[in-house]
Protein backbone atom coordinates (compact mmCIF):
# COMPACT_ATOMS: atom_id res chain seq x y z
CA UNK A 1 0.00 0.00 0.00
CA UNK A 2 1.37 3.44 -1.02
CA UNK A 3 1.65 6.57 0.68
CA UNK A 4 -1.75 8.64 0.12
CA UNK A 5 -4.30 5.19 1.03
CA UNK A 6 -1.97 4.60 3.84
CA UNK A 7 -2.81 8.25 5.11
CA UNK A 8 -6.55 7.99 4.53
CA UNK A 9 -7.05 4.67 6.25
CA UNK A 10 -5.00 6.07 9.28
CA UNK A 11 -7.15 9.50 9.16
CA UNK A 12 -10.33 7.49 9.56
CA UNK A 13 -9.86 5.71 12.08
CA UNK A 14 -7.95 8.94 14.28
CA UNK A 15 -9.47 12.31 13.18
CA UNK A 16 -10.46 14.72 15.87
CA UNK A 17 -13.98 15.57 15.85
CA UNK A 18 -13.79 19.04 15.23
CA UNK A 19 -16.92 21.54 14.32
CA UNK A 20 -15.81 22.77 10.90
CA UNK A 21 -14.87 19.26 9.40
CA UNK A 22 -18.89 18.79 9.32
CA UNK A 23 -19.75 21.49 6.97
CA UNK A 24 -18.69 22.55 3.66
CA UNK A 25 -19.85 25.79 4.00
CA UNK A 26 -16.84 28.27 2.91
CA UNK A 27 -17.33 30.97 4.84
CA UNK A 28 -16.88 28.93 8.06
CA UNK A 29 -14.22 26.61 6.84
CA UNK A 30 -12.47 29.84 5.95
CA UNK A 31 -13.10 31.03 9.46
CA UNK A 32 -11.36 28.57 10.78
CA UNK A 33 -8.35 27.80 8.86
CA UNK A 34 -7.85 32.06 9.53
CA UNK A 35 -7.76 31.69 13.32
CA UNK A 36 -6.18 28.68 13.22
CA UNK A 37 -2.89 30.28 11.58
CA UNK A 38 0.66 29.73 13.74
CA UNK A 39 -2.41 28.37 16.97
CA UNK A 40 -3.31 25.63 18.25
CA UNK A 41 -6.74 23.96 17.81
CA UNK A 42 -7.17 23.85 21.50
CA UNK A 43 -6.62 27.90 21.43
CA UNK A 44 -8.92 28.50 18.37
CA UNK A 45 -11.29 26.40 19.00
CA UNK A 46 -13.33 28.83 21.66
CA UNK A 47 -12.57 31.85 19.27
CA UNK A 48 -14.16 29.94 16.32
CA UNK A 49 -17.54 29.45 18.34
CA UNK A 50 -17.39 33.05 19.36
CA UNK A 51 -16.79 34.41 15.81
CA UNK A 52 -19.67 31.52 14.57
CA UNK A 53 -21.79 33.44 17.44
CA UNK A 54 -21.17 36.72 17.26
CA UNK A 55 -21.30 36.02 13.05
CA UNK A 56 -23.34 33.86 11.05
CA UNK A 57 -22.84 34.47 8.06
CA UNK A 58 -20.49 36.60 6.24
CA UNK A 59 -22.36 39.43 5.96
CA UNK A 60 -22.93 39.88 9.38
CA UNK A 61 -18.72 39.67 9.98
CA UNK A 62 -19.04 42.28 6.93
CA UNK A 63 -21.13 44.74 8.37
CA UNK A 64 -19.32 44.82 11.65
CA UNK A 65 -17.41 47.30 13.21
CA UNK A 66 -13.72 46.84 13.14
CA UNK A 67 -13.32 47.30 17.01
CA UNK A 68 -16.38 44.33 17.53
CA UNK A 69 -13.83 42.39 15.36
CA UNK A 70 -10.18 43.19 17.31
CA UNK A 71 -12.08 42.81 20.72
CA UNK A 72 -13.27 39.17 19.68
CA UNK A 73 -9.77 38.45 18.68
CA UNK A 74 -8.18 39.70 21.57
CA UNK A 75 -5.51 37.23 23.00
CA UNK A 76 -5.04 35.35 19.80
CA UNK A 77 -2.10 37.88 18.47
CA UNK A 78 -1.39 38.58 14.92
CA UNK A 79 -3.98 41.07 14.71
CA UNK A 80 -3.56 41.88 11.28
CA UNK A 81 -5.59 38.51 10.54
CA UNK A 82 -8.37 39.67 12.32
CA UNK A 83 -7.81 43.10 10.29
CA UNK A 84 -7.55 41.07 6.73
CA UNK A 85 -10.60 38.83 8.24
CA UNK A 86 -12.91 41.77 8.30
CA UNK A 87 -11.57 43.26 5.00
CA UNK A 88 -11.90 39.84 3.32
CA UNK A 89 -15.59 39.53 4.68
CA UNK A 90 -16.34 42.55 2.91
CA UNK A 91 -14.40 41.95 -0.48
CA UNK A 92 -16.50 39.05 -0.40
CA UNK A 93 -19.68 40.74 0.18
CA UNK A 94 -19.09 43.91 -2.09
CA UNK A 95 -17.23 42.17 -5.18
CA UNK A 96 -18.71 38.64 -4.58
CA UNK A 97 -22.32 38.54 -3.46
CA UNK A 98 -21.85 37.20 -0.41
CA UNK A 99 -20.36 33.86 -2.30
CA UNK A 100 -16.77 32.88 -1.66
CA UNK A 101 -15.17 31.72 -5.02
CA UNK A 102 -15.21 28.05 -5.53
CA UNK A 103 -12.00 27.81 -7.70
CA UNK A 104 -8.52 28.19 -6.02
CA UNK A 105 -7.21 31.49 -8.16
CA UNK A 106 -10.77 33.00 -7.12
CA UNK A 107 -10.34 32.10 -3.47
CA UNK A 108 -6.02 33.59 -3.88
CA UNK A 109 -7.81 36.46 -5.13
CA UNK A 110 -9.34 37.32 -1.70
CA UNK A 111 -7.24 39.38 0.85
CA UNK A 112 -5.07 37.56 3.51
CA UNK A 113 -5.47 34.41 1.53
CA UNK A 114 -2.89 32.47 0.50
CA UNK A 115 -1.61 29.26 -0.97
CA UNK A 116 -2.73 27.15 1.81
CA UNK A 117 -6.05 28.85 2.87
CA UNK A 118 -7.14 29.00 -1.14
CA UNK A 119 -6.01 25.57 -1.25
CA UNK A 120 -8.21 24.29 2.07
CA UNK A 121 -10.92 25.75 1.31
CA UNK A 122 -11.12 24.82 -2.40
CA UNK A 123 -10.30 21.11 -1.59
CA UNK A 124 -12.69 21.12 1.67
CA UNK A 125 -15.83 22.72 0.20
CA UNK A 126 -15.68 22.21 -3.44
CA UNK A 127 -13.36 18.93 -4.03
CA UNK A 128 -10.96 20.74 -6.14
CA UNK A 129 -8.10 18.46 -6.09
CA UNK A 130 -5.38 21.21 -4.82
CA UNK A 131 -3.02 20.14 -2.57
CA UNK A 132 -2.88 21.74 0.63
CA UNK A 133 1.02 22.29 2.46
CA UNK A 134 1.09 23.71 5.96
CA UNK A 135 3.62 23.03 8.65
CA UNK A 136 2.44 19.88 9.32
CA UNK A 137 2.28 18.63 5.78
CA UNK A 138 5.72 20.00 5.01
CA UNK A 139 6.67 17.82 8.17
CA UNK A 140 5.11 14.31 6.93
CA UNK A 141 6.58 15.04 3.58
CA UNK A 142 10.12 16.21 4.69
CA UNK A 143 10.63 12.85 6.87
CA UNK A 144 9.29 10.35 4.89
CA UNK A 145 11.02 11.54 1.88
CA UNK A 146 13.85 12.36 3.61
CA UNK A 147 14.19 16.17 1.87
CA UNK A 148 16.47 18.69 3.58
CA UNK A 149 15.63 21.47 1.41
CA UNK A 150 15.06 24.27 3.67
CA UNK A 151 11.02 24.40 3.81
CA UNK A 152 10.91 28.24 4.22
CA UNK A 153 13.12 28.73 1.34
CA UNK A 154 12.04 29.68 -2.58
CA UNK A 155 13.71 26.14 -3.71
CA UNK A 156 11.62 24.28 -0.57
CA UNK A 157 8.13 26.11 -1.10
CA UNK A 158 8.23 25.21 -5.05
CA UNK A 159 9.54 21.87 -4.15
CA UNK A 160 7.29 20.72 -1.23
CA UNK A 161 4.20 22.03 -3.26
CA UNK A 162 5.07 19.48 -6.26
CA UNK A 163 5.57 16.68 -4.28
CA UNK A 164 2.35 17.13 -1.98
CA UNK A 165 0.58 17.32 -5.85
CA UNK A 166 2.52 14.32 -6.96
CA UNK A 167 1.40 12.02 -3.84
CA UNK A 168 -2.38 13.27 -3.23
CA UNK A 169 -5.08 11.27 -3.61
CA UNK A 170 -6.97 13.57 -6.07
CA UNK A 171 -10.12 11.25 -6.06
CA UNK A 172 -10.59 12.13 -2.23
CA UNK A 173 -8.86 14.98 -1.65
CA UNK A 174 -10.97 16.56 0.99
CA UNK A 175 -10.27 13.58 3.42
CA UNK A 176 -6.70 13.02 2.37
CA UNK A 177 -5.62 16.80 2.63
CA UNK A 178 -7.74 17.01 6.31
CA UNK A 179 -5.58 13.55 6.99
CA UNK A 180 -2.13 14.52 5.69
CA UNK A 181 -2.20 17.64 8.47
CA UNK A 182 -3.79 15.40 11.09
CA UNK A 183 -1.49 12.64 10.77
CA UNK A 184 1.29 15.50 10.43
CA UNK A 185 -0.17 17.09 14.05
CA UNK A 186 -0.74 13.96 16.14
CA UNK A 187 1.09 11.20 14.66
CA UNK A 188 4.37 12.48 12.56
CA UNK A 189 4.49 15.61 16.13
CA UNK A 190 7.34 17.90 15.94
CA UNK A 191 8.01 16.68 19.13
CA UNK A 192 8.18 12.85 20.11
CA UNK A 193 6.53 11.34 17.17
CA UNK A 194 5.26 8.07 17.37
CA UNK A 195 7.10 6.61 14.85
CA UNK A 196 6.69 2.53 16.63
CA UNK A 197 2.95 2.70 16.22
CA UNK A 198 3.32 4.87 12.53
CA UNK A 199 1.98 3.08 9.15
CA UNK A 200 4.54 4.47 7.08
CA UNK A 201 7.44 3.45 9.44
CA UNK A 202 8.19 0.91 6.87
CA UNK A 203 9.18 3.66 4.25
CA UNK A 204 9.67 6.74 6.15
CA UNK A 205 13.26 7.48 5.30
CA UNK A 206 14.01 9.64 8.13
CA UNK A 207 13.11 6.54 10.35
CA UNK A 208 15.35 4.45 8.27
CA UNK A 209 18.48 7.03 8.25
CA UNK A 210 18.07 8.22 12.03
CA UNK A 211 17.16 11.84 11.03
CA UNK A 212 13.68 12.46 12.41
CA UNK A 213 14.53 14.93 14.92
CA UNK A 214 16.52 16.68 12.11
CA UNK A 215 13.93 17.22 9.23
CA UNK A 216 12.38 19.73 8.54
CA UNK A 217 15.31 22.02 7.54
CA UNK A 218 14.26 25.57 8.06
CA UNK A 219 16.44 28.44 7.28
CA UNK A 220 17.98 30.31 10.59
CA UNK A 221 15.17 32.65 11.86
CA UNK A 222 15.34 36.70 11.58
CA UNK A 223 17.13 37.83 15.16
CA UNK A 224 15.04 38.98 17.76
CA UNK A 225 14.46 42.84 18.19
CA UNK A 226 14.25 43.90 21.96
CA UNK A 227 12.25 46.96 22.74
CA UNK A 228 11.52 48.29 25.85
CA UNK A 229 7.94 49.79 26.76
CA UNK A 230 6.51 52.13 29.36
CA UNK A 231 3.00 52.41 29.30
CA UNK A 232 1.60 55.51 31.51
CA UNK A 233 -1.61 54.56 33.05
CA UNK A 234 -2.98 58.00 34.17
CA UNK A 235 -5.66 57.97 36.96
CA UNK A 236 -7.71 60.92 38.00
CA UNK A 237 -9.85 61.73 41.36
CA UNK A 238 -13.58 59.77 39.12
CA UNK A 239 -11.26 56.83 38.06
CA UNK A 240 -10.96 57.72 34.68
CA UNK A 241 -7.77 57.40 32.58
CA UNK A 242 -6.50 58.07 29.29
CA UNK A 243 -6.39 55.39 26.22
CA UNK A 244 -5.24 56.05 22.96
CA UNK A 245 -5.77 54.07 19.56
CA UNK A 246 -2.56 53.00 18.02
CA UNK A 247 -2.25 53.98 14.12
CA UNK A 248 0.75 52.93 11.51
CA UNK A 249 1.45 50.34 10.26
CA UNK A 250 3.37 48.25 13.25
CA UNK A 251 2.34 45.62 15.77
CA UNK A 252 -1.21 45.98 17.23
CA UNK A 253 -2.38 48.53 14.61
CA UNK A 254 -6.05 49.95 15.55
CA UNK A 255 -6.04 48.40 19.08
CA UNK A 256 -5.83 50.19 21.96
CA UNK A 257 -3.13 51.24 24.41
CA UNK A 258 -2.08 53.70 27.39
CA UNK A 259 0.12 56.32 26.62
CA UNK A 260 3.54 54.80 25.70
CA UNK A 261 6.96 55.95 25.58
CA UNK A 262 9.61 53.85 23.61
CA UNK A 263 13.07 53.80 25.62
CA UNK A 264 16.15 52.27 24.66
CA UNK A 265 16.56 50.33 28.17
CA UNK A 266 14.59 49.72 31.27
CA UNK A 267 14.06 53.21 33.22
CA UNK A 268 14.12 54.43 36.67
CA UNK A 269 11.34 57.27 37.55
CA UNK A 270 14.24 59.75 37.38
CA UNK A 271 14.71 59.10 33.60
CA UNK A 272 11.38 58.32 32.51
CA UNK A 273 10.06 61.65 33.88
CA UNK A 274 11.30 63.91 31.29
CA UNK A 275 10.68 61.35 28.71
CA UNK A 276 6.74 62.14 29.52
CA UNK A 277 7.37 66.28 29.56
CA UNK A 278 8.62 65.80 26.06
CA UNK A 279 5.03 64.25 24.98
CA UNK A 280 2.50 66.92 24.23
CA UNK A 281 -1.01 66.72 25.55
CA UNK A 282 -1.03 64.48 29.16
CA UNK A 283 -2.03 66.11 31.88
CA UNK A 284 0.18 67.19 34.97
CA UNK A 285 0.48 64.68 38.12
CA UNK A 286 1.14 64.62 41.50
CA UNK A 287 2.68 61.23 41.44
CA UNK A 288 4.66 58.50 39.61
CA UNK A 289 4.95 54.73 40.22
CA UNK A 290 5.89 51.68 38.91
CA UNK A 291 3.36 48.79 39.31
CA UNK A 292 5.55 46.13 38.23
CA UNK A 293 9.08 45.64 39.49
CA UNK A 294 10.12 42.87 37.21
CA UNK A 295 8.82 43.85 33.56
CA UNK A 296 6.78 42.00 31.56
CA UNK A 297 7.96 40.36 28.35
CA UNK A 298 5.75 40.01 25.80
CA UNK A 299 7.32 37.76 23.13
CA UNK A 300 6.47 37.81 19.38
CA UNK A 301 7.74 36.47 16.12
CA UNK A 302 10.60 38.49 15.84
CA UNK A 303 10.65 41.15 18.82
CA UNK A 304 10.44 40.64 22.75
CA UNK A 305 8.59 43.61 24.44
CA UNK A 306 9.98 44.76 28.24
CA UNK A 307 7.09 46.48 29.66
CA UNK A 308 6.79 48.32 32.41
CA UNK A 309 3.55 49.83 33.84
CA UNK A 310 3.64 53.33 35.27
CA UNK A 311 0.67 54.37 37.30
CA UNK A 312 0.31 58.26 37.03
CA UNK A 313 -2.26 60.19 39.53
CA UNK A 314 -3.91 63.84 39.14
CA UNK A 315 -6.15 65.60 40.46
CA UNK A 316 -7.33 67.02 37.15
CA UNK A 317 -10.07 65.77 35.84
CA UNK A 318 -9.20 64.18 32.60
CA UNK A 319 -11.06 65.80 29.57
CA UNK A 320 -12.61 62.93 27.08
CA UNK A 321 -10.64 60.26 29.63
CA UNK A 322 -12.11 56.67 29.74
CA UNK A 323 -14.19 55.53 33.15
CA UNK A 324 -11.86 52.84 34.17
CA UNK A 325 -14.72 50.44 34.32
CA UNK A 326 -15.37 51.02 30.76
CA UNK A 327 -12.06 49.86 29.62
CA UNK A 328 -12.73 46.52 29.31
CA UNK A 329 -14.98 47.09 26.35
CA UNK A 330 -11.58 48.14 24.07
CA UNK A 331 -9.91 45.95 21.90
CA UNK A 332 -6.50 45.78 23.41
CA UNK A 333 -3.43 44.02 23.06
CA UNK A 334 -3.36 40.80 25.40
CA UNK A 335 -0.59 42.16 27.81
CA UNK A 336 -2.29 45.47 28.29
CA UNK A 337 -5.59 43.03 28.89
CA UNK A 338 -3.47 41.10 31.87
CA UNK A 339 -2.44 44.23 33.45
CA UNK A 340 -6.33 45.48 33.56
CA UNK A 341 -6.94 42.31 35.63
CA UNK A 342 -5.03 42.52 37.94
CA UNK A 343 -5.35 46.30 38.55
CA UNK A 344 -7.91 47.26 41.15
CA UNK A 345 -9.08 50.81 41.27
Amino acid sequence: MNFAPKILNWYREHQRDLPWRKTRDPYKVWLSEIILQQTRVAQGMPYYYSFVDAFPTVYDLANAPEEQVLKLWQGLGYYSRARNLHATARMVVDDFDGKFPETYKGLKSLKGVGDYTASAIASFCFDVPEPVVDGNVYRVLSRYFGIDIPINSTQGINYFKELAREVMDAENIRDYNQGIMEFGAIQCAPKKPYCLLCPLQESCVALQENKVDQLPVKLNKTKVRNRYFNFLVFLDDEGNTILEQRTGKGIWQNLYQFPLVESEKMLQAEALRPLINKKNNLPKTESLSLYNNEPVVHKLSHQHLHTQFWILKTSDILKGGTPWKEIGGFPVPVLIADFIRTLKI
